[in-house]
């Protein structure tokens, strides 16, 4: 397997179905590429071959979406079992999940919603992770998540309780410098703040996407994590001090909705390797 790891200028994009044959027929200035697992737990069919040949060729990012690692209720066996069963079958560079919830009761929600920052959470989180990544065989990197209200329970901010679930699992991050920004915004707080608050050598992959503009109740800005637009200039920005600060580190370009053609998205890719890559020129300047 390509090690990413002695390649922190290392850039990919999420895998799309259109885009397969074109990945597969012609080189690519890509390093990796990113798939959502809950798409994958099948027992054949195309998607696994495509992935197969991708696999062949290019180092897998595999991002979960389902776990509901920070759910009030135990995680679900059957579906952490497959989720293994696809890591070890595919041996990605990483599996990552999200700081937040999706289940309930045995109902399953199409989002990935919020939980207060407080000890309770603390410990739930930390659990759910012990027990996914025993079961996974690796560290699990946990996404820092866009979110659109905050709860008056919270005694952390997040940053600081990332921090602590790292202390104390010894899991990775994957900081999604979009969903800092969106964060920041929706919250009226200096996105900043999260970044550097996290313990920079557990960040082991970046996500940068696009997000929506609309308004609040109340008439303030409301961003919307679409993953729908070109990253926006904000938040290239936020990039690149990030990059400054941390040092160059495997970055991917997500893209959900409003799919472009390849090259728009290799375009994306190449203008965050140009920034580590201005980054290292600084450093040894």
């Amino acid at each position: 397997m390509t090690d990413l790891t002695t390649r922190p200028t290392a850039i990919g994009l999420g895998l799309k179905p259109e885009h397969v044959p074109e990945i597969l027929g012609a080189p690519a200035a890509l390093d990796f590429f990113e798939v959502h697992a809950e798409n994958y737990l099948v027992a054949g069919g195309p998607n696994l071959r495509h992935l197969e040949a991708v696999r062949s060729r290019f180092a897998l990012s595999i991002h979960g979406v389902g776990l509901s690692i920070g759910g009030p209720g135990p995680l679900d066996q059957d579906h952490l079992t497959r989720i293994a069963d696809l890591v070890r079958r595919f041996e990605p560079q990483w599996f990552s999940e999200h700081l937040a919830w999706s289940s309930h009761g045995g109902a399953f929600f199409n989002d990935l919603l919020p939980i207060p920052y407080d000890t309770a959470s603390l410990e739930r989180v930390c659990s759910h992770l012990h027990q996914a990544q025993e079961q996974i065989r690796r560290p699990i990197l946990l996404e820092n998540p866009s979110t659109y209200v905050g709860f008056a329970a919270s005694t952390l901010d997040e940053g600081d309780f990332l921090a602590e679930v790292v202390r104390r699992t010894g899991c990775g991050l994957l900081l999604d410098v979009n969903n800092a920004y969106i964060s920041g915004v929706n919250h009226g707080r200096d996105p900043w703040a999260l970044i550097s608050a996290l313990p920079a050598d557990a960040i082991a992959e970046i996500h940068l996407a696009g997000f929506a503009e609309d308004r609040d109740g109340a008439g303030a800005p409301l961003l919307i994590d679409t993953h729908g637009a070109a990253v926006a200039e904000a938040v290239w920005a936020l990039y690149r001090r990030t990059i400054s600060h941390l040092g160059p580190r495997p970055t991917l370009i997500e893209r959900d909705q409003c799919i472009p053609p390849l090259e728009a998205l290799v375009a994306e890719a190449a203008r965050a390797r140009s920034i580590m890559r201005d980054s290292i020129v600084r450093e040894t300047a």
